[in-house]
């Protein structure tokens, strides 16, 4: 068997990296910079006043109490016209240009606006308060977003400050399908004896939509081999990655994996992981292809570990692995000593603030109900087999943003 860092090794070696352009702001959530992204100007890009209240020159508040005539009212969008002098202040809104003169801000509820222009200043405040100064956030020449990076909200808040659209890798298309003839539509309402709901495509349809790719999806493909030979071909033909469920196993009808020998280059992998041993990875007409196993949580891990960092990795992202962090397990456990095993727990706090994985039900790899339940798994390496509540444990937060490297 291979090992699970090998297996994962081999396949990123083996994946294509794909083209990149620039593209608007609007649609770069999701996607990958090619390229560094560099401001060419500050941000802000004048000084203005991080408070609604007024302008003042911060010596003439150094014996506050003080009244000063009010020049004039700023609102944000408007430019001062009057210079600020001693004995002076604007009145200044939240965001609006600093007028000339003025080097500090004296924030509303600390002032009492009087009769005829005046205002009354309660307290002393240095040059700089409340003053948002250019080039305070960005300055030209600053990295905003680094290469490799998967573009968040966050991020994306940035580059329209900046006003510039990112050079991003183009999104890889992945074909999907289901293969058996025991597998029917989800939509089914009576199930025939011996037939089973596809959550299989549905899981993979809604892992690559959270993911941004667009997918094409096959279907179901029942043990027919003109019907596999033709839906890999066209899988292939139409898509730049090809992932289809079932007939990987030991046990399985040979068909898909005779097909599959016949249209490209694809080895049938038995890796040491539990769920997700059966695997098989190759290429039809230089199209890779990830055939999982058809047990959905063997799907589910299967996805996480090889499919999900090889499309990161040809759109050129840098983390391509989930975050793992430590914690402790919160009972006994036994698994396979010779297998890197993912464990579906829940997660609770200890009072040292730490992490405590139960699981989240029964670990069978057809269980998809521990799989909802799950927060992360409790990753059990070769070689370790059992944990005892206490024990420190590796957890993988699949439901966070990815934080590793191969090598991390």
């Amino acid at each position: 068997m291979r090992s699970l860092e090998d297996a994962q090794g081999e396949i990123l070696a083996a994946m294509p990296r794909l083209a990149a352009g620039r593209v608007a702001i609007s649609a770069s959530l999701g996607r990958v910079t090619s390229e560094p992204v560099v401001a060419h100007e500050p941000i802000p890009s004048f000084d203005n006043s991080a408070m609604d209240g007024y302008a003042v020159i911060a010596s003439d508040t150094e014996s506050a109490p003080v009244d000063l005539v009010v020049n004039e009212d700023v609102a944000a969008g408007s430019v001062p016209e009057v210079r600020v002098t001693p004995g002076t202040a604007t009145r200044i809104m939240t965001g609006a240009p600093m007028p000339e003169g003025a080097d500090a801000v004296v924030k509303v509820e600390d002032t009492d606006l009087l009769e005829r222009g005046w205002v009354t200043i309660r307290v002393s405040v240095e040059a700089g308060r409340n003053v948002r100064p250019v080039g305070g956030d960005v300055t030209p020449g600053d990295v905003i977003v680094a290469s490799g990076v998967k573009l968040s909200a966050r991020h994306v808040a940035s580059l329209a400050s900046i006003g510039i659209g990112p050079v991003v890798a183009d999104l890889p298309t992945v074909a999907i399908m289901s293969t058996g003839d025991e597998i029917v539509d989800p939509d089914t309402e009576h199930l025939a004896p011996g037939t089973i709901r596809d959550s299989n495509r549905a899981l993979l349809r809604s892992m690559l939509t959270e993911l941004g790719v667009p997918v094409v999806d096959l279907g179901i493909i029942g043990d027919d081999p003109d019907d596999l030979r033709a839906a890999y071909a066209e899988a292939a033909a139409n898509a730049d990655v090809v992932v289809s469920t079932g007939g990987v196993s030991m046990g399985d009808y040979d068909y898909v994996k005779q097909i599959l020998r016949e249209l490209g280059s694809v080895e049938f992998w038995r890796v040491a992981m539990q769920p997700g041993k059966p695997f098989a990875f190759g290429t039809i007409d230089g199209v890779p292809l990830f055939g999982l196993p058809g047990n959905p949580v063997s799907t589910f891990v299967s996805f996480e570990q090889f499919v999900r960092p090889a499309l990161l990795h040809m759109m050129g992202a840098r983390n391509l692995f989930r975050t793992q962090i430590r914690g402790t397990m919160g009972e006994d456990v036994h698994t396979n000593e010779h297998k890197t095993v993912f464990l579906r727990v829940m997660l609770a706090h200890d009072t040292d603030g730490r992490f405590v994985a139960v699981r989240s039900g029964g670990q069978s790899s057809n269980v998809l109900s521990s799989l909802a339940n799950a927060e992360a798994f409790a990753v059990v390496p070769v070689g370790v087999g059992s944990l005892s509540a206490g024990d420190d444990v590796t957890l993988e937060m699949f439901r966070w943003p990815e934080g590793r490297t191969l090598d991390t």
